[in-house]
């Protein structure tokens, strides 16, 4: 089972993608958010995933950095169910925030009905602790609070041992400890470097710093670590720069991933 890495920027990158990402296992992916754009056809073509081979997409949240790719895969899957071009089928997962807003896509910005289009294209709408397979796998999902958009995130259990959690694009909270706890792997965003909180300012926007996500992992002693949601004027040394501040308070694996970056759960 792999991850790949098809964006790793925050909403207003420009030279890496909006923060998005597909599991990979026998072929079949499950993709979670899609980006701030069109551009996501391109990573995914980049990435040798087609639409065939997608069984799942997970939206976390409404901000547009991580709904609007979706918009498009909805115009190519609509437009292939029309034309009996597409035999599968794909499953949107979010809240029920996100689900209106795909059903007025389809019906409004796409003139589609979203029933027209089952069961080849189905949005499925959970709540908070909701468990259903991805992938052959129970995952998890939860709502982390947000103090902005309504937002979930999940917890995959991949196999018997093994988890992988991921706490959406907002700093870890208190009521996500049973799903953190134990984790194999933990994806938590790092705005920038504590370093240079002043001048990223992610508390403002109620992001974290390398320094806090790492401090989240070490305190439940998370093996495997993975920041992503990030800024983009350090890209070229970013792994380099979040390397160091990071071991300064997490002692585990510590991953950097740039745009593409395919990483192996198991």
């Amino acid at each position: 089972m792999k991850l790949i890495l098809l964006g790793t920027g925050n909403a207003v990158t420009l030279d890496c993608f909006n923060t998005c990402y597909a599991i990979e296992e026998n072929g079949k992916y499950f993709l979670v958010d899609g980006g701030g754009g069109i551009q996501i056809l391109r990573h995914l073509k980049d990435a040798s995933i087609s639409l065939n081979q997608i069984q799942d997409i997970f939206i976390t949240h409404k901000h547009l950095d991580h709904i609007t790719g979706i918009f498009w895969l909805l115009r190519m899957y609509a437009a292939r169910i029309k034309s009996s071009r597409f035999s599968g089928t794909v499953r949107i997962i979010s809240h029920h925030e996100v689900i209106a807003i795909l059903r007025f896509v389809l019906a409004i910005m796409l003139d589609t009905d979203p029933e027209a289009l089952a069961p080849h294209l189905v949005l499925q709408e959970v709540r908070d602790g909701e468990k259903l397979k991805v992938l052959d796998h129970e995952i998890t999902f939860f709502d982390i609070h947000s103090i902005k958009a309504n937002q979930f995130g999940y917890s995959y259990a991949y196999n018997d041992t093994d988890r992988l959690t991921c706490l959406g694009d907002e700093p870890y909270n208190e009521s996500e400890e049973e799903y953190v706890k134990n984790s194999t792997w933990l994806m938590h965003e790092a705005f920038c470097l504590y370093g240079q909180r002043d001048l990223f300012k992610p508390y403002e926007k109620h992001h974290s710093t390398v320094k806090d996500a790492c401090e989240t992992a070490e305190a439940f002693h998370i093996p495997n670590l993975i920041l992503y949601h990030a800024e983009e004027k350090n890209l070229l040394q970013r792994k380099q720069l979040y390397a160091e501040e990071g071991k300064q308070y997490y002692h585990g694996n510590l991953f950097i991933p740039d745009d593409g970056d395919i990483l192996y759960l198991k």
